[in-house]
């Protein structure tokens, strides 16, 4: 299994023993946690428990209000908020909707990055939709392939053929990672293949804490970092930084990649491969 040094750290969420509700109002309270959100694109029900000093049951009803309301998400765990209402207007969209989102372009980055992949190689392949469509294409290869996305684990579980290392920990079942400690021998990749929401002057961003601590601790594992970005994240914002770009070893992204951009990253010492879109795939 994989060993903790790798792995995310565990959010646990449980309910502490009943306590003194504060003197906040429903409405200040929740307006509190919006507040909060404006800084953190993310917050667990416990920590919010912990910060407006009530009980995790009644930061649950909270959040099943706000969420009712329009005015933030629920997600496993806790709260996220929404277009908009973070700092930089970033909200994280669901696995389901980035699966839908530039897919040609996703497709042609996953078959360049699978060219870089040889036989007998120990790779790290991340959670999120460029790198499924990269573990698809190397669920049959003789590989030893190590993942923490709960998706491309059960796809590769049924009908791949490497030999597959599942990342232990708990299910988030947004952004449908596996992350905590677990004990066991560390799990050493000759490349780690990642890709993220959103790209800046500083490098790889994600909004949810628990990405940005996976992508650092499965960094530590591996021998060479390869980003699997499509140019529309040249655009996108987060408001955490994942990796510097002095951390990148390979970018792979699309023929729409600006010239700004690709001037930016070599200027970073990043080594850029293009992947052209077929015409006609959507």
């Amino acid at each position: 299994m994989f060993d903790s040094n790798c792995c995310v750290s565990s959010i646990v969420n449980t309910a502490r023993p009943s306590q003194g509700e504060g003197d906040l109002s429903d409405s200040d309270r929740r307006g509190q946690i919006l507040e909060y959100l404006r800084d953190s694109p993310f917050a667990s029900a416990r920590d919010l428990a912990e910060r407006l000093d009530v009980s995790v049951a009644t930061v649950r009803r909270d959040i099943d209000k706000l969420d009712e309301q329009g005015l933030a998400r629920k997600v496993y765990g806790g709260i996220s908020a929404i277009d908009g209402a973070a700092a930089h207007g970033v909200f994280a969209r669901t696995y389901t909707e980035r699966s839908d989102l530039a897919v040609a372009a996703k497709n042609a980055i996953a078959a360049e990055a699978a060219l870089m992949v040889q036989d007998g190689d120990a790779v790290i392949v991340h959670g999120g939709s460029t790198c499924f469509r990269l573990g698809e294409r190397l669920a049959a290869r003789n590989i030893r392939l190590c993942t923490n996305s709960m998706p491309l684990a059960a796809m590769l579980g049924e009908m791949g053929s490497c030999a597959l290392t599942v990342a232990g920990g708990e299910l988030h079942r947004e952004p449908r990672i596996l992350h905590g400690p677990v004990a066991g021998a560390p799990f050493f990749a000759s490349k780690f293949f990642l890709s993220a929401q959103g790209v800046s002057e500083r490098g790889l961003l994600e909004s949810h804490p628990l990405l940005v601590d996976a992508i650092t601790r499965f960094a530590e594992c591996s021998d060479r970092i390869v980003a699997l970005i499509d140019s529309s994240k040249f655009t996108a914002g987060a408001r955490n930084l994942a990796l510097p770009w002095s951390r990148i070893d390979t970018l792979i992204t699309d023929d729409g990649l600006a010239a700004e951009h690709r001037a930016m990253l070599e200027a970073k010492g990043v080594e850029v491969r293009i992947a052209a879109v077929r015409t006609g795939e959507p």
